[in-house]
């Protein structure tokens, strides 16, 4: 994914951290404009320092799972570059396992395991009626920690 906002966040980074590695992420959060401009919008207000993603998915389109040290470039539901974080834990732990500490770092809705559970179970149902696959509690989850490193 490239356009002038992706790149133009990118060199202005460079300019301030001439060491920063070369390649880079840029990705959205969720499957719409609003959630994607809501959850970027906590990531700038420092509330997001997490994000969670179905495991199921990395498998099936045989992508390579973040990792510590991996630069994204969070893009708002434009697709315009807003914010520059730093992946610095991935685990893949089961549904029903996520943590209460991990719910909050999310920053969504209340910050509570509830929420996140009630939230997210919606959002990965949904995904996976597309691929005629079955949800339950023991599905994998892919729970990504950051920091953000700039932004505009």
């Amino acid at each position: 994914m490239s356009n002038d906002s992706i790149v133009q966040m990118w060199e202005d980074y460079r300019v301030i951290n001439p060491n920063a590695p070369k390649e880079y992420v840029a990705w959205s959060f969720g499957d719409s404009k609003e959630m994607a401009d809501e959850l970027a919008k906590l990531v700038l207000e420092g509330k997001k320092t997490a994000t969670a993603s179905n495991y199921t998915l990395y498998e099936l389109e045989k992508e390579e799972l973040p990792f510590s040290g991996l630069i994204n470039i969070i893009l708002d539901g434009d697709g315009k570059a807003v914010a520059i974080a730093e992946t610095t834990q991935v685990e893949v732990i089961p549904f029903d396992e996520v943590t209460e500490e991990h719910a909050y770092l999310e920053g969504e809705g209340d910050r509570t395991l509830s929420y996140w559970r009630d939230v997210h179970e919606t959002f990965f149902k949904k995904e996976f009626e597309n691929i005629s696959i079955d949800f339950d509690y023991k599905t994998p989850v892919v729970c990504e920690r950051f920091k953000l490193l700039y932004k505009k």
